[in-house]
């Protein structure tokens, strides 16, 4: 539910009226350059005064400048917060311990509004009445994320909801918001000044808007309900049509564990829930023709006693093209089948993998692979727990990743799938799960397709 947990119960959390104007965003982001510059002038005179040559790269990504980044961006939420919260899920592997271990606190930290900001925001959508549609409405939140926060309430007919209410500013806010952190990121030298950012940038934004209509998350809400009916595996809240706005998302109040707390469980138990899980990403990807693309563990809740999984959070939906499915389709048959030379030419066709790579560093493409590939083929269930290949990877890729020259970014529609696929992953990490993948994947894909030529991208 944006990040948040409905069902872990009220918390004591820290009120900080949103910045809801343009200006007063602006100057959020000014804070936040001028202190980041500040720190650099601060660090690099320290070490130049010990000898140290150091480079601008390393001023700039420090445990100092990351929690400062952190906590302007909690203070922000909206689509700031949001990208920064991505950027710990998406980049965890690739930046180091000590700054995406402080980036990944944005997953579990979020502020509220005053209850004087609450207040005016359901009066903006539901009238001056509003209190009389409810026997109860708790104004301290259960949980607090990005883009709105999550209430409990129960009406006159006795029964218990969701309220998730969006901050104010917050979808006004989304392109300058974006436009903002990815000048800092730039600045920050994670990004190369060359790499086209435009495209991801305005699917960001699509995505980040379609996020903030409430209205539409309801629609994806009551789509993966009638998908998944009679599953007795899944829950997906009730929509409640009449009191949904554009900014206020009603839905049944469904109780529930953080998916996490499964850590300390049997390992059967463990195993079972994400095999489900799996399972359910690829259907979405092979069947449904949509897929929930916000790998936030918060989106999921475990039933102990009825063992069943709650699915949260449906903003972030999006539709899966025939041809996305079809790259996937190809590059797991082909891995599944061990043909190297295959995988990668699908993942440069599909615009996973730069050509410009394959040309300037083929043994580092090779060997990468390979190891991808062979985990997917070792015997026996897949153990998420182990992930010792991922440094094996890294070091592998090492060249490709100095090498600027050959950088290239996947489309928008394939990132975001990809960022499902590699959170849920994750999530089998924290889990510690063994799962066989590959007979879940063969069962949901169905016989392999006769293999063509990859298409020209």
């Amino acid at each position: 539910m944006d990040d948040a947990d409905p069902g872990a119960g009220a918390r004591r959390w820290q009120q900080r009226a949103v910045p809801a104007g343009r200006m007063s965003r602006l100057a959020g982001f000014g804070r936040l350059a001028g202190g980041i510059a500040g720190n650099v002038l601060t660090e690099g005179a320290a070490r130049w005064t010990r000898g140290e040559r150091p480079r601008l790269n390393d001023l700039l990504l420090t445990p100092r400048n990351a929690a400062r980044l952190t906590d302007e961006l909690a203070q922000m939420r909206g689509a700031a917060m949001k990208m920064g919260q991505m950027l710990s899920l998406d980049a965890g592997d690739l930046l180091p311990p000590e700054l995406s271990g402080i980036l990944a606190t944005l997953r579990d930290r979020g502020s509220t509004m005053p209850t004087t900001q609450l207040d005016a925001t359901l009066r903006a959508e539901w009238g001056t009445d509003w209190r009389q549609r409810f026997r109860r409405f708790d104004p301290r939140p259960v949980a607090a994320a990005s883009i709105g926060q999550v209430h409990r309430a129960e009406t006159r007919d006795g029964r218990q909801l969701a309220v998730k209410v969006q901050y104010p500013g917050v979808a006004q806010s989304i392109d300058s918001d974006v436009d903002n952190i990815t000048s800092l990121l730039r600045l920050s030298g994670m990004l190369p000044p060359s790499l086209d950012l435009g495209p991801v940038l305005t699917a960001a934004k699509r995505q980040l808007h379609e996020e903030a209509d409430y209205e539409r998350e309801g629609a994806m809400l009551a789509a993966f309900a009638d998908q998944l009916r009679g599953d007795a595996r899944f829950i997906v809240p009730e929509l409640d049509r009449t009191l949904t706005t554009a900014r206020i998302l009603v839905m049944s109040f469904e109780e529930g564990s953080p998916i996490e707390s499964l850590a300390s469980e049997a390992q059967a138990l463990r195993n079972c829930v994400f095999a489900h899980l799996v399972e359910l990403v690829a259907r979405e990807l092979f069947q449904f023709g949509m897929m929930q693309t916000d790998p936030n563990f918060a989106n999921y809740l475990y039933q102990r006693a009825s063992g069943r999984i709650v699915l949260l959070d449906f903003g972030a939906t999006q539709t899966v093209p025939e041809h996305v499915s079809g790259t996937y389709r190809r590059l797991i048959t082909a891995g599944l089948a061990q043909n190297y030379a295959r995988v990668r030419d699908e993942a440069v066709a599909a615009g996973f993998l730069g050509a410009q790579a394959v040309v300037r560093h083929p043994d580092a493409v090779a060997k990468a692979i390979a190891i991808i590939v062979d985990e997917m083929n070792r015997p026996g269930p897949l153990d998420f727990g182990d992930r010792s290949f991922v440094p094996q990877i890294r070091e592998e890729a090492m060249p490709i990743a100095r090498d600027r020259e050959s950088w290239s970014i996947p489309p928008a529609e394939l990132l975001l799938v990809q960022r499902k696929v590699s959170g849920t992953a994750l999530l089998g990490a924290r889990l510690g799960a063994a799962v066989d993948v590959r007979a879940i994947l063969q069962e949901v894909m169905g016989p392999p397709p006769t293999v063509q030529p990859p298409r020209s991208s």
